[in-house]
């Protein structure tokens, strides 16, 4: 007999980011988040699409922080966001691939070649990874 889980997912996700202004103005603007809180002293805001939240905490010293390397470091390789459809996958492609400070790793093309999956990955101003993901239609 297995044991249940004793979680119940996720409840926010921390991201440290160089620019607290410009990551936030980056997922409200092209991703339709929401502030729901912030700590200012810290500083750092709570965003969330209604579903998942983040908390995207200013690095305390921007010019000499490090940056994340995904082929090196331990740590979040990349955070993969679901969206509805393929539709909504193009969508946010043209939105977020046309957002200042984005760099696109790849358009909107099967997981795997012989996935029915669809996704892009970017790295978004700030230099985190994120992966957009709709599921088979």
């Amino acid at each position: 007999m297995t044991t249940p889980p004793f979680t119940l997912g996720a409840h926010h996700i921390g991201l440290t980011v160089p620019d607290l202004d410009q990551t936030k103005a980056f997922f409200e603007g092209a991703l339709g988040f929401q502030q729901v809180g912030e700590v200012p002293d810290y500083p750092a805001v709570f965003i969330s699409d209604g579903t998942v939240m983040l908390t995207l905490w200013r690095a305390e010293n921007p010019e000499t922080a490090t940056p994340f390397d995904r082929r090196k470091n331990i740590g979040l390789h990349h955070l993969a966001l679901k969206v509805a459809d393929f539709a909504a996958l193009d969508a946010v492609y043209e939105r977020v691939s046309t957002w200042p400070g984005v760099e696109t790793e790849c358009a909107p093309c099967p997981v795997r070649p012989e996935s029915p999956a669809r996704h892009f990955l970017c790295i978004i101003p700030g230099g985190l990874r994120f992966e957009f993901f709709a599921p088979p239609e």
